[in-house]
């Protein structure tokens, strides 16, 4: 039997029909090289999450076969994807969440990481039996965070330590978590994923399940800013009268630390620039929601941004960059208050709404531009 090589080399012969300056640039790269020809690797969030969709749509949209390869990895999630980003071979890119990158930033920083971009924003979905009314009844209860790697496992004991609240953590797979949450083994899963999380779609109120109201008044200055599940996102778990209050948290996309000038490098260069370049597809149709909620110029304060993906932003700055006006922020905030009430069951008089504008200028900061 012939080799693939062989088979693939007559392919290339037989193909005399093509224009002379496409055949010579086929040539004269080895057939042995020309899958490694542009790689990079992506490693993303398991496959139920936005990351791994993400990680699809970049692929669908910039790898063209010829100067480009898009390769994403399915990663256990943000903790061991910034394990695996310094130290498993090949790695160059990994999409993690912000805060768990923040209880790593001496390791992460003394080991070179960059990073490319802000991403979309991840809801936390704190998911309970309906005895477990408010997240204060889940004191000294079983609430499950996810394998060791998950993200989940850092947001979750954060969280919970700022709202002062004891509880007894499990580390099943979510799948695993969300049995024991029906035989009532456990009292609530917590997963941070952007909505709506194919997973939970699957679950209805007839399940002996709701979604647990976490409180958006957290700390200034914590990575959590507030969020909301709706009937949109979950109509069998939430009305449309009731849309339920939690917070989220922004996802970041890192570079490895290359080798300025080596292979690996300029492939992560020439991936930056049909990213940013091509960004305006990914906000298209079939494309994750998500991407609209991406503005390639915000920075992530404490951090380096890697060469390439400053030197276009510096280049594109007007492209890149999508100011709210006025009128905009006015219906944001409109919106915002319309959420708040709905929530509260109660408008709101002007006073309150100005308490709450510090609020809202956290949350304006996560809506699509």
């Amino acid at each position: 039997m012939k080799s693939f090589w062989a088979i693939l080399g007559a392919c290339v012969v037989l193909a005399a029909g093509t224009p002379a300056r496409a055949q010579e640039s086929v040539v004269a790269i080895p057939l042995s090289e020309r899958p490694n020809q542009g790689l990079i690797e992506l490693i993303t969030g398991p496959v139920a999450g936005s990351t791994a969709r993400v990680g699809e749509d970049l692929a669908t949209v910039l790898d063209d076969g010829a100067t480009r390869r898009v390769l994403p990895v399915v990663g256990k999630g943000s903790l061991q994807n910034l394990i695996d980003l310094r130290m498993l071979r090949g790695i160059d890119l990994a999409v993690v969440q912000i805060d768990v990158l923040d209880t790593m930033k001496p390791q992460m920083t003394a080991a070179g990481i960059t990073y490319v971009a802000k991403l979309y924003n991840e809801e936390i979905h704190l998911l309970g039996r309906t005895d477990v009314a408010t997240v204060a009844d889940l004191a000294g209860r079983k609430v499950n965070l996810g394998l060791a790697g998950d993200g989940a496992a850092v947001t979750g004991p954060r969280l919970f330590d700022l709202l002062k609240l004891r509880v007894q953590t499990t580390h099943y797979d979510q799948d695993t978590a969300l049995e024991k949450l029906k035989s009532g083994e456990i009292a609530a899963m917590l997963l941070v994923g952007g909505k709506p999380i194919p997973q939970l779609q699957r679950v209805s109120a007839q399940d002996g399940l709701h979604f647990i109201a976490v409180p958006s008044q957290v700390p200034s200055g914590s990575d959590y800013f507030p969020a909301m599940l709706t009937a949109d996102d979950y109509p069998d778990l939430v009305t449309a009268a009731e849309p339920v209050d939690t917070v989220a948290v922004g996802t970041v996309m890192l570079v490895a630390n290359l080798t300025p000038g080596s292979e690996r490098y300029r492939n992560v260069a020439n991936f930056i620039e049909a990213f940013f370049t091509q960004f305006p597809k990914l906000l298209e149709p079939p494309r994750h929601p998500k991407w609209k909620e991406v503005n390639l110029a915000a920075d992530l304060p404490g951090w380096r941004r890697f060469p390439a993906a400053d030197a276009w932003l510096k280049r594109n700055a007007a492209a890149a960059t999508a100011p709210v006006d006025d009128r905009h922020l006015q219906e944001l905030f409109s919106k915002f208050i319309k959420e708040r009430s709905q929530a509260s069951g109660s408008t709101m008089t002007d006073e309150q709404a100005k308490e709450l504008f510090t609020t809202f200028q956290r949350w304006e900061a996560t809506q699509p531009r």
